[in-house]
């Protein structure tokens, strides 16, 4: 049956003991890494590209061929304007400018301090950092808006109307007033508020971008608060759910002394349970296709968590099974590698509706 190849370590294990449910380092490891974790150095903004339908093709598709192939949508590359052109005019800042203009001075500046620290937490979200002198960079960026102040509210609104959109970053931004190039390698300052969407929570360990060097310009970021979703994960066709758990399941044999454990699959980019409930329908589809004397694994659950690794998040993690599960069995919260924790959060179950018997008609 197909689900006895969604993991390696399935091959060999007697019937009568339960597989590992553990953390499948081996397909995070070979699984493609996102190319975009943040906006372009130079972008202004960059709306949602995310499309649920085509990655649940994708994950669809990734169930039932090889095991160790994954799926990643990432946003279109911002295209070209005029602003890009050697020491063209930059879209002017909102934001106060710092005297004198140098990157230190910025990052001492203590009215952006003020800024973040009385910015109100929008409804809805709870504050994960505040007033840090780095942005959001990890997997699941969606978009980028440059506001026109320090508007935690707007960017709660751009972050709302966007499917799968789970997390915001706003932050203060030192820019340059012209594009650095020969002629103006070290041009004034702007001062921009800008605000990024993220299908993964944000989290003080991923506020890594500092800034950059642009010629002799010196990028520098200030004033950088971040807010995640309280809400859960969206509904999936064909299933009940979510049902919020504490940790990833870890269950046991049922009562009829078998294993109910299939395998697991592995996204990486932004929290989509839809790509696990794809793989989930796909997996039992495929093994109708192959029964074997009338009977197959049918995935009637799976539980949905996000793999953080040194509190980064990474992807969308999926393990699969022939019958719910629920507490008191989700006991996973992490495990260490070496040096490193792979956190899980968000774990969510959701059950197939009606559930499906297994027997080939």
């Amino acid at each position: 049956m197909r689900s006895a190849l969604l993991v390696s370590a399935l091959v060999g294990l007697a019937a009568a003991n339960p597989v590992p449910q553990s953390i499948d380092f081996d397909e995070i490891d070979a699984a493609a890494t996102p190319t975009i974790e943040g906006p372009p150095v130079n972008a202004t903004i960059q709306t949602p590209t995310y499309n649920p339908a085509a990655a649940a093709v994708s994950a669809s598709a990734a169930a039932t061929s090889d095991p160790m192939v994954t799926s990643t949508s990432t946003p279109d590359k911002l295209k070209r304007q005029d602003v890009n052109a050697p020491c063209a005019v930059q879209p002017d800042g909102y934001g106060p400018k710092t005297t004198p203009d140098t990157a230190a001075a910025f990052l001492a500046n203590k009215d952006y301090k003020a800024i973040a620290d009385l910015a109100p937490t929008p409804p809805g979200y709870s504050l994960s950092f505040q007033n840090l002198q780095g942005s959001t960079s990890e997997a699941g960026y969606m978009g980028l808006y440059t506001l026109q102040s320090y508007d935690t509210y707007k960017c709660q609104e751009y972050c709302d109307s966007v499917q799968y959109c789970t997390a915001i970053n706003i932050y203060i931004e030192r820019d340059p007033s012209e594009n650095p190039a020969t002629g103006c390698v070290n041009p004034s300052s702007i001062t921009n508020f800008k605000c990024t969407l993220w299908g993964n929570p944000v989290t003080k360990d991923s506020a890594t971008n500092t800034g950059q060097w642009r010629d002799q310009f010196q990028v520098v970021i200030t004033g950088s608060n971040g807010y995640t979703k309280n809400a859960p994960p969206p509904a999936c066709s064909g299933f009940t759910g979510p049902t919020e758990f504490a940790g990833a399941i870890n269950a046991p044999l049922n009562s009829a002394n078998q294993n109910t454990y299939m395998g697991m699959k592995y996204f990486p980019g932004l929290y989509d349970p839809g790509l696990c409930a794809a793989a989930c329908t796909s997996t039992t589809a495929y093994d109708h296709r192959h029964a074997t004397n009338g009977k197959y694994d049918a995935c009637n659950f799976f539980n949905s968590y996000i793999i953080s690794i040194a509190g980064i998040p990474q992807g969308t993690y999926c393990s699969m099974y022939t019958q719910p599960w629920g507490k008191p069995y989700d006991t996973n919260v992490g495990q260490w590698r070496g040096p490193l924790y792979y956190g899980v959060g968000a774990s969510y179950g959701y059950t197939l509706n009606p559930q499906d018997s297994g027997i080939a008609k």
